[in-house]
């Protein structure tokens, strides 16, 4: 279940900062149907402007601008902006504009009329009533906002390669041993699952309601203990500047940590399906 509507604590634009790297590498990918699934549900056909609020580093801008004709990516943290923009150079996607900027502040930023607008596990850190409506005006009739997310909790759980799941339990406890308490409550937090889902929250703009669909997660991903580390170093919970002159400690702690639950070095990471939270303008 989703964090409640209004932010239990504030939300920090550079809590991210220093984890660009590794979020790009750590992190467990979309559903390889991503692109395919937003085309037929919203009948995309390169015409029209994507923004992605939260873009982080490109993810759903990698796979989506190719979709639109323009596309925004717009993040708090500038390290963010450069990861993605050098991982679109690299890939050969060239209409994506990079734009530094939080949520709240999309009515300032001239950004202009949208088809869609995405937020890829973002929409909890923002003010959601007042985001929603700020999108609801942004887009052109008929547009949709699009939230979208890996999702486990009741989604069939797929037969996997064989390999043990990641401990997040231990590797959460160590994280405490090492930065305090204070990394448990922030948790527990963003975590604490209050009664307002996106759909209720959705229910309560102008949008009137919401629709939710899935496509099928990755069964088969494998993660060797660099990339489970680099999953770590990219959570704001755990940025690598938070452990000061204890990160090569820490580090080395977990990798232990990760060898003695596989000694092979790898193991399954089931991100879930690949929900998409989807609310139109109507024409």
């Amino acid at each position: 279940m989703r964090p409640c509507e209004s932010r239990t604590v504030e939300f920090d634009p550079q809590a991210f900062q220093g984890t660009a790297a590794y979020y790009s590498i750590g992190r467990p990918p979309y559903s390889q149907q991503l692109a395919d699934t937003l085309t037929h549900e919203l009948s995309l056909d390169c015409s029209g402007q994507l923004l992605d609020v939260g873009c982080g580093p490109g993810v759903l801008v990698l796979e989506l601008a190719g979709l639109f004709r323009q596309a925004v990516a717009l993040d708090p943290e500038v390290g963010m902006l450069r990861e993605g923009q050098r991982r679109c150079q690299q890939a050969g996607v060239d209409n994506v504009r990079w734009v530094v900027g939080m949520a709240e502040d999309v009515p300032e930023l001239d950004l202009g009329p949208c088809r869609v607008v995405t937020f890829g596990q973002s929409f909890h850190r923002v003010r959601r009533l007042e985001v929603a409506e700020i999108v609801y005006d942004l887009l052109e009739p008929g547009g949709s906002l699009v939230l979208i997310s890996n999702e486990v909790d009741g989604r069939p759980r797929p037969d996997g390669p064989g390999y043990p799941s990641i401990p997040h339990a231990l590797a959460r406890d160590l994280i405490v041993a090492y930065l305090g308490e204070s990394r448990r409550h922030y948790l527990a937090t963003w975590n604490e699952g209050q009664p307002a889902r996106f759909e209720d929250t959705l229910l309560q703009t102008r949008f009137g309601g919401s629709r939710t669909i899935y496509a099928p997660g990755r069964p088969d991903l494998v993660r060797n203990i660099d990339t489970v580390v680099a999953n770590y170093f990219s959570m704001s919970y755990a940025a690598p500047r938070l452990f000061g002159d204890r990160r090569a400690e820490f580090e080395t702690d977990l990798r232990r940590l990760l060898r003695e639950h596989s000694p092979s070095g790898l193991y399954w990471d089931w991100p879930g399906d690949t929900e998409f939270v989807i609310a139109t303008r109507p024409e």
